[in-house]
């Protein structure tokens, strides 16, 4: 076996139980490892990894959560319709600009929200 599936087996792992484990999106996981451990260019990592969550996360852990009563529908129904615009246009503004500048933009939201998960109660 190659060392890049053994890589992405990895990964896929590590991000899929924390992603169940936290409520993380996968991708700030995987989008830098299949940068710069696979040398995969931003917007294509972003995504490969986009389309790697469509099932696991859009079936298993969901009815994982669903069966222990830890979803509100509501709630989730409202950001669902936002989320849909929102990642519509969030793709097209990535594939339109410059790759670096998504690289930095993606760095800068990690930085930004785990800064603010430190010094948060």
């Amino acid at each position: 076996m190659s060392n890049t599936i053994i890589i992405l087996l990895c990964v896929g792992l590590v991000a899929g139980f924390l992603s169940g484990l936290v409520g993380i999106g996968g991708g700030i996981i995987v989008v830098p490892v299949l940068v710069y451990l696979l040398s995969m260019d931003q917007k294509t990592a972003q995504g490969t990894a986009i389309f790697m969550f469509l099932l696991p996360i859009g079936l298993l852990s969901v009815y994982n959560y669903y069966k222990a009563g830890h979803i509100d529908f509501k709630f989730a129904a409202i950001m669902a319709i936002t989320f849909f615009v929102g990642s519509y246009f969030g793709s097209k503004t990535a594939i339109a600009i410059d790759t670096k500048v998504v690289k930095q933009i993606f760095a800068l939201v990690m930085i930004l929200v785990g800064v603010k998960m430190l010094w948060n109660k």
